[in-house]
């Protein structure tokens, strides 16, 4: 009888090594930052068509949720995330306009009648619609058809 439970104890021990060791690998791999060189070509290519003339100063790949994520940041202060193929995501330019070609029409035009003199210095993709920030931190919801949802100041 002892012998079985050694046994039985001896086959856990290894069951719950086993189930450590790919959750010790993901957490290894979960931040590690990255020359610029290895984003994906989708990414780079975004930033030399948006942000010409802008170097990228810190590059870092991110595995969460079972997904792998980018971030790039450049020399005038953006952040940029993207997915695992080089689509950005998040655009945050700090406190500078966020390239026009990046906004959805409706967005723009929504902005631009409701809050005239103020540009646009964040924009995140979102399940539903985009998160926007304006430079005075106002925060807008909209939805993917460009409908203003809600105001968050």
């Amino acid at each position: 009888m002892f012998t079985n439970m050694k046994k039985a104890l001896l086959i856990l021990v290894a069951v719950v090594a086993l189930l450590a060791i790919p959750a010790a690998i993901l957490r290894a791999d979960r931040d590690r930052i990255i020359p610029p060189s290895e984003l994906p070509a989708a990414a780079q290519a975004f930033i030399q068509q948006h942000f010409p003339g802008q170097t990228i100063t810190f590059a870092k790949k991110e595995f969460d949720n079972m997904r792998t994520k980018y971030e790039a940041n450049l020399d005038n202060g953006t952040e940029i995330t993207f997915d695992a193929k080089g689509v950005w995501d998040k655009v945050d330019c700090q406190y500078q306009a966020v390239p026009a070609a990046l906004i959805p029409a409706p967005i723009a035009a929504a902005v631009q009648q409701q809050f005239p003199n103020r540009v646009i210095t964040k924009i995140d993709k979102e399940r539903h619609g985009y998160d926007i920030e304006l430079g005075d931190e106002l925060e807008l919801k909209f939805n993917k058809n460009g409908k203003l949802l809600y105001i968050d100041d």
